[in-house]
């Protein structure tokens, strides 16, 4: 064991794996090149916009409820899946062979727990729904304690996950047992990984199905339009998460299955997981768009922007427009104290 640890400071190691897996030096190329900088413009979009929403939700206390702080975290999580995957890009290419092991296991290890925060997230926001759907007190007078306990839980299970191969579970000293995509990790951690991933997915269809069910059995009043809204941000986000995910998972399964340079699909691996982060990119536009009063904070800088250019307008002799204050119009908050079953509109539908 110590001299499977004393590997990971190893600067020839990394370098023994890529050569043992990959057909061709790791290089870059111009088209690699165009890939990275549209990544990384990519990515700085995902850390903007979960940024603007994490600052809506803490500095508005009327979005501190259990479906907000939930949001909260998946933004946070989004946001840093984003800068994981900028240092990624910038370590990758050529620079991936001057690595030690340690070094290689964090920046790979990062994108995993960041990924794996933000599909626990989902998951979470996904049993919230489902619990404010069929109207079950979950929440106590101990409420924040749960709720920070269940974010802590998923950021806990995320770093455990994305751990797991730099305490170990890696392929350092056995080559045959590599995985071609990520040529450091061992295959049948990557089994798991999708495995639990695969796992995760299944239930939010699961719970979505259960929503749905609901609906479709509540009262004649609350199962038109509005049965119509829910279905559509349903299909959304498992349309979205599907799209997203499915190929990074059918290639982490490929690599599972292909023998060592057979499949040269494999090799352009970093395109699939590029695409799998427009998840984090689409989350905030799903979860949060889709609520009118979020969308109004979000938006609510911008509005600060046009107030201060209003001033200097005034200041030049132009007329200034005068912002009115926004008003309340989010569902889930009206309809937290109605005693009939939960209300779900077009404009502030949150699932």
């Amino acid at each position: 064991m110590g001299n499977l640890y004393s590997e990971y400071l190893s600067p020839s190691k990394v370098p023994e794996h890529y050569n043992y897996t990959k057909e061709t030096p790791v290089t870059e190329t111009p088209s690699r090149q165009v890939a990275s900088v549209l990544i990384i413009i990519l990515c700085c979009a995902i850390v903007l916009e979960n940024l603007l929403v994490l600052i809506a939700v803490a500095r508005n206390s009327k979005f501190h409820s259990a479906m907000y702080l939930f949001l909260g975290n998946l933004a946070a999580s989004d946001l840093l899946a984003g800068v994981a995957f900028i240092a990624n890009t910038l370590l990758s290419g050529p620079f991936t062979l001057r690595l030690t092991p340690v070094q290689w296991f964090a920046r790979e290890g990062s994108a995993f727990i960041t990924l794996s925060a933000s599909v626990f997230s989902l998951l979470a926001i996904a049993i919230e729904r489902q619990v404010a759907i069929a109207k079950v007190k979950l929440y106590g007078s101990d409420k924040s304690c749960r709720m920070l306990l269940l974010i802590a839980a998923s950021w806990l299970i995320s770093v455990v996950l994305g751990g797991l191969p730099i305490l170990g579970w890696n392929c350092l000293g056995h080559l045959e047992a590599c995985s071609t995509v990520l040529p450091l990790y061992a295959k049948p951690y990557v089994l798991c990984v999708v495995t639990i991933f695969s796992v995760i997915l299944s239930a939010i269809v699961a719970l979505y199905i259960r929503i749905y069910c609901v609906v479709r059995s509540s009262q004649a009043d609350v199962a038109g339009q509005q049965t119509l809204a829910l279905l559509k941000t349903v299909t959304i986000v498992l349309g979205v998460f599907i799209v997203c995910w499915l190929p990074a998972f059918s290639i982490l399964l490929l690599d599972y299955a292909c023998p060592v340079r057979a499949c040269p699909i494999l090799y352009k691996a970093h395109y699939f997981f590029a695409f799998a982060t427009l998840n984090s990119l689409l989350n905030p536009v799903i979860y949060t768009w889709r609520s009118r009063d979020l969308r109004r904070e979000v938006l609510r800088p911008l509005q600060c922007w046009r107030r201060a250019a209003g001033g200097q307008g005034r200041r030049d002799g132009t007329p200034g427009h005068r912002l009115l204050p926004l008003r309340s119009s989010s569902s889930l908050e009206r309809g937290t104290h109605m005693p009939t079953s939960p209300t779900f509109l077009e404009g502030n539908t949150m699932v």
